[in-house]
């Protein structure tokens, strides 16, 4: 069973890894025997040390998802480093938080951009890099609470997330002849940068801690299993799908 969940000398690109749940989730498939490359805006420095002390690979790769020019370049850089590609793993995007009423165009375009835009069209570029390959591929796109709920006050994240369990599914419909499977976590209230207001309002916090059966915030490495599971054969017939990582919430 354990060859099952085996990614050794598999390439991963992972979107958003400096920090958070990207570095959980490209931690985990390092262990799992993925190297990696790590698309960020920023220097991934403690994500890099923790994957090259575990003995795989790194790659860094500066790129700014705001824009679609860098795309290109994410896959390039990766293919001339490790000759291939095996996965890609869409966790880059951010919130912003402000009354619908009041929401600006700004805030929407930039969450829309990054949130949807840019996944869409760096898995296509990474869906034809598999298809050259001829060996398929394995996209985990990064959902939320918020494609399936409504929340309040995070208009465009929530249009965001609910496109990004819908393209999911599109993605999965048609490159499955491909032997493309595209799925999607979709995390949780987890204890992260884009949480951190949240968590410090004392109020808030005990409301949303109060509807978590498991009764805590969730962790980036709560994801790494997940992430790993879909990467892997043991999911080969996993396909078009959003998994909750949530401790309960949307059961409650």
């Amino acid at each position: 069973m354990n060859e099952q969940f085996d990614l050794t000398g598999k390439i991963a690109i992972v979107t958003g890894c400096d920090t958070g749940l990207g570095q959980g989730m490209a931690v985990g498939l390092a262990k799992a025997g993925c190297d990696i490359a790590a698309v960020n805006i920023v220097e991934p420095a403690e994500t890099k040390a923790l994957i090259e002390g575990l003995g795989r690979k790194f790659l860094d790769i500066r790129a700014n998802l705001m824009k679609m020019d860098d795309i290109p370049d994410i896959v390039s850089k990766t293919v001339a480093e490790y000759g291939r590609i095996d996965i890609l793993v869409n966790n880059a995007g951010i919130i912003r938080r402000e009354d619908a009423i009041e929401f600006s165009e700004k805030n929407w375009d930039d969450v829309m951009n990054i949130n949807i835009k840019s996944l869409f069209f760096l898995s296509q570029a990474v869906a034809k890099q598999f298809v050259a390959q001829g060996e398929g591929g394995n996209i985990v796109n990064i959902a939320s609470m918020l494609s399936f709920q409504g929340g309040i006050r995070v208009p465009s994240y929530t249009a965001s997330k609910s496109a990004v369990m819908g393209v999911t599914k599109l993605l999965a419909n048609e490159w499955a002849k491909h032997n493309i499977n595209v799925n999607a976590l979709a995390p949780g209230y987890m204890a992260t940068n884009n949480t951190e207001a949240l968590r410090a309002d004392a109020a808030r916090s005990a409301e949303i801690l109060g509807r978590i059966p498991a009764d805590r915030w969730g962790l980036p490495e709560d994801l790494a299993g997940p992430v790993v599971f879909l990467c892997s054969p043991a999911s080969s017939y996993v396909n078009g799908y959003t998994i909750a990582v949530d401790g309960g919430w949307l059961a409650r």
